[in-house]
């Protein structure tokens, strides 16, 4: 689906050694079939845009609840020993009573996104529990990195932030700017995947993903803006409809996997930026 960041580009290299099979992970069919004879399914289809999720709430529904239940059922009647690792969001915190945020934070979600990803979460550590398909979820945290989406904001807003930049357009930083938050670079998340896959500590476990850097936007802006070597950003006020979900400061608290799995962050924001800079740089055509 377009609109939620697949581009065949992404296997560029690699398309030899992968099959692809384009489905809907709303067709229970397909999943039945697409489950069957393999050891680990990464669950990462889903609709990530919490604006998308405000104006058109049914197809959030159909995505991030109803689809995952297909594909938990597949693997109950179809493939009962498979692992799945989900991939959750620190969107179902909601705006943070503390931080950093850990794993006992209560839930309260700000919009039909994070309620539907919660619920989505907690399908499968109950189809862990009660039917024994082995499951985790990680709550991921502002994912970047090389191939992410950066035609707008519906994967993350760092994404449309990187494209103004490298089209000499000001960055619009939401409200005062002041905001904190955490980043997690691609391959850090994939290894806390990887992680999770393999480690059997993490059957019916949440985890928070993270970082040891905190940032607000205003600083993110301007170290964005110096590793590129020119730019500028504007403080512009939150649009109504973005104001009214907006979660505040929030950064995580990773400890719980670290202690258990043994995963921590390595590559620094700096680094991370810098590499995912030089990616569009070379190859915008396929992502513009």
């Amino acid at each position: 689906m377009p609109n939620y960041g697949g581009n065949l580009r992404n296997i560029h290299g690699i398309a030899e050694q992968v099959r692809v099979n384009i489905a809907d992970v709303r067709d229970q069919y397909s999943m039945n079939y697409l489950v069957q004879g393999h050891d680990y399914l990464f669950n990462l289809a889903g609709q990530t845009s919490h604006l998308d999720s405000m104006h058109d709430p049914y197809t959030d529904l159909e995505i991030n609840c109803r689809a995952q239940l297909s594909i938990l059922e597949a693997c109950r009647n179809h493939n009962n020993s498979i692992k799945v690792v989900y991939a959750s969001t620190r969107q179902i915190y909601g705006k943070p009573d503390y931080l950093p945020v850990d794993e006992r934070h209560l839930l309260h979600p700000t919009d039909v996104n994070g309620i539907n990803k919660m619920a989505g979460e907690w399908y499968h550590i109950v189809y862990n529990n009660v039917y024994g398909v082995r499951a985790t979820a990680l709550r991921l945290t502002n994912t970047y990195g090389p191939r992410m989406r950066v035609k707008d904001a519906r994967q993350t807003f760092l994404g449309i932030w990187l494209k103004r930049v490298l089209d000499d357009e000001p960055i619009l930083v939401f409200g005062d700017g002041l905001q904190m938050r955490d980043f997690t670079y691609i391959d850090d998340c994939v290894d806390a995947l990887l992680l999770a896959a393999v480690s059997p500590e993490a059957d019916g476990q949440v985890f928070n993903l993270g970082s040891h850097e905190t940032i607000n936007l205003r600083n993110l802006a301007e170290l964005l803006i110096a590793i590129h070597g020119s730019g500028s950003y504007e403080i512009v006020p939150f649009p109504p409809e973005r104001k009214v979900i907006d979660i505040g400061d929030y950064y995580g608290d990773y400890r719980l996997i670290q202690g258990r799995l043994g995963w921590q962050p390595t590559i620094s924001l700096r680094t991370g930026l810098q590499r995912t800079l030089d990616f569009y740089h070379e190859h915008r055509t396929f992502y513009w």
